[in-house]
């Protein structure tokens, strides 16, 4: 028994990501497991735990049974509370504890995926009960743990890995979002499009284009004329489509040109994950 080789790059992204995270947090001292993150209000223990959480769930460990405290103001919906269960349940383990369970947990992932010969379409339970598909379910992985990956390194001033493999699979799952953050979201007209230009480490050129029936498509080629065309480096877009900082905060680090007011809504919606 293997994993198919469609899921094999979703394996090593996240394996890329997970031991980088490992080897980011294995020499830490106690207290950087409480410096603030860019992901709102964790911590470097906090995201640490929503990783190993997310595993455990990946394996079918049963869900901690655990109360929220009530004063978790970052915390507003269900899928909010859903998340936060693995993260608050781990608030006071030490550095020992979160660093082994971390390595035990990714032995044990990896042997699971080494003994995985499950199809890619074959259903599987996501949180709140959700269903998808087993390829969905390991590509949002490998994109959750290398953003979270970029998160500790950012708490930590330790940047890189900003082309790992786990980059191209955010990149994909972040760019599928677009059409409707353009289309629905920031109700850009019908019949238009809207270029998006990254550059820097994953550098791409991206067309959203609304049809006549108001529906937006991703495309490659190149818009003439289109109605708003945002240019930006990639740490940046992935800063702003998962929610880790405002378009006024980057506004520096963002060119546009066409409709302005277009051009704002767009941002204003950018943030598709947090």
């Amino acid at each position: 028994m293997s994993l198919h080789p469609t899921l094999q790059p979703y394996a090593d992204a996240w394996n890329h990501s997970v031991e980088a995270i490992s080897e980011l947090v294995q020499p830490l001292v106690e207290a950087d497991w409480n410096r603030r993150t860019p992901c709102p209000g964790w911590s470097v223990r906090d995201v640490v735990s929503h990783v190993i959480g997310l595993d455990c769930e990946m394996l079918g460990d049963p869900r901690p049974i655990h109360t929220l405290p009530r004063d978790l103001f970052h915390v507003t919906d269900d899928q909010q509370r859903y998340m936060e269960i693995q993260v608050d349940v781990r608030r006071h383990h030490t550095a020992p504890e979160m660093t082994s369970e971390l390595e035990y947990t990714i032995i044990r992932r990896n042997r699971q995926l080494r003994n995985d010969a499950r199809e890619p379409g074959r259903t599987v339970r996501g949180p709140l009960g959700s269903e998808l598909t087993l390829e969905e379910s390991m590509r949002r992985h490998a994109c959750d743990v290398w953003v979270h990956e970029q998160d500790l390194r950012a708490a930590l001033g330790r940047p890189g890995n900003l082309d790992s493999p786990g980059a191209h699979v955010a990149r994909d799952v972040l760019l599928a979002e677009l059409p409707r953050v353009v289309a629905e979201k920031a109700e850009a007209p019908r019949s238009s499009a809207v270029v998006i230009d990254v550059h820097g480490p994953v550098e791409f050129l991206r067309t959203i284009r609304v049809d006549i029936q108001g529906r937006g498509t991703l495309e490659t080629a190149p818009a003439l004329g289109p109605a708003v065309t945002l240019g930006l480096d990639w740490e940046t877009y992935v800063r702003l489509a998962c929610g880790r900082v405002t378009p006024e905060a980057v506004s520096d680090r963002v060119k546009t040109e066409g409709d302005p007011d277009l051009a704002a809504a767009i941002l204003r919606h950018f943030a598709v994950t947090r």
